[in-house]
C-alpha cells in the first residue's frame, strides 16, 4: 500500500518528541506538509531541523504554545488557521496515588489531556466539514478501557477523547472527514523511557531489565510483552490519516500489544 498525503496539511499537537514527533515523521514520509507544535522555541525548532535534515525538501514549519491553555490554542490557531489533517497527540502523565491526586493536578490533566483537543478540533473540523475532507485524530489509550489503579486522572482523560472522538464523528456524519481515536499501549517515547530509567536506578537493574518488569508487572495481559516503538503507533496514525482509511472512521484503533483482553 503506497500512502500519498502531497498537498496534504498536518498539525501534531505535541510532536518535538515521542509518538507525536513519530506521527509527524510519517505524515512527511508521506508526502503532508507538517507542522511541529511544543511548548518551547526551542523544542520545536531541534525538531524541524531533525526532520528537515531527513526530508530536505519537505515543507515543515512549527508553533510553540502551550495548549493546555485557551490562550495557547488560540496562537496555533492564528497561526495555521486551517489544515487538513489534526493529530491531537499533546498530553501528560505520571502515576500518583489517588487520595493524594489534589484538583489542581486534575483540572491540569483535563485542560491538557482533554480541552487542548476539544478546542483545536472545534476550530480545525469547520474548515474541514466546509471543504468536505479531513482527517482528525484523538490520541487516547488503552488506559482509557484498561483504568490503572495508580493514574486515575490519566485514565480519565484517555476515556474523555475516545469518547468525544466518537461523538464528533457522528456530529461529522454524512462528511469526507473521519475522526478516530489510536490507543497505544505503553510506549518507548521520552516520558516513558525516563521513568523507566528513574526506576532501574532505583532498583539497581538496567533500563533493559526494568522495562521488561514492568511490562511483566503492570501489563501482564500484553501479547507482545514488551514496550512498543513509537514508529509502531505512528504507521497507525499515518494509515488513519490516508485516502485508503475513508471508510474507518468513529473507530477506537488499538495498538496497545494486545493487553487490552477484548476482540472488540
Amino acid at each position: 500500500m503506497h500512502i500519498d498525503l502531497s498537498g496534504k496539511h498536518a498539525v501534531i499537537t505535541g510532536s518535538t518528541a515521542g509518538i507525536g514527533y513519530a506521527i509527524a515523521q510519517g505524515l512527511v514520509d508521506a508526502g503532508a506538509e507538517v507542522v511541529i507544535t511544543g511548548r518551547t522555541q526551542a523544542r520545536v525548532d531541534d525538531a524541524i531541523s531533525s526532520l528537515q535534515e531527513a526530508h530536505p525538501r519537505a515543507s515543515i514549519s512549527g508553533v510553540a504554545a502551550d495548549l493546555g491553555t485557551a490562550e495557547g490554542c488560540q496562537a496555533l490557531i492564528a497561526a495555521k488557521p486551517d489544515t487538513d489533517i489534526l493529530i491531537n497527540n499533546v498530553g501528560i502523565f505520571g502515576p500518583q496515588d489517588f487520595f493524594e491526586t489534589d484538583d489542581d493536578t486534575w483540572q491540569q490533566f483535563f485542560d491538557v489531556n482533554v480541552m487542548s483537543a476539544v478546542r483545536l478540533s472545534r476550530h480545525y473540523a469547520k474548515g474541514m466539514r466546509d471543504r468536505d475532507w479531513g482527517r482528525i485524530q484523538f490520541l487516547s489509550s488503552e488506559s482509557a478501557l484498561n483504568i490503572p489503579s495508580e493514574m486515575v486522572h490519566y485514565g480519565m482523560t484517555k476515556s474523555a477523547v475516545q469518547s468525544i472522538s466518537r461523538g464528533l464523528a457522528k456530529v461529522l456524519a454524512g462528511t469526507n472527514v473521519t475522526v478516530n481515536a489510536i490507543l497505544p499501549g505503553p510506549t518507548r517515547s521520552e516520558g516513558v523511557l525516563e521513568m523507566i530509567k528513574q526506576a532501574a536506578d532505583e532498583a539497581g537493574i538496567s533500563q533493559q531489565e526494568m522495562e521488561a518488569r514492568f511490562v511483566q508487572e503492570n501489563r501482564p495481559s500484553s501479547i507482545i510483552q514488551r514496550l512498543a516503538t513509537p514508529e509502531e503507533v505512528a504507521n497507525m496514525s499515518v494509515y488513519a490519516a490516508s485516502p485508503q482509511a475513508s471508510a474507518t472512521t468513529g473507530a477506537a484503533l488499538k495498538v496497545e500489544g494486545g493487553i487490552v483482553d477484548s476482540m472488540a
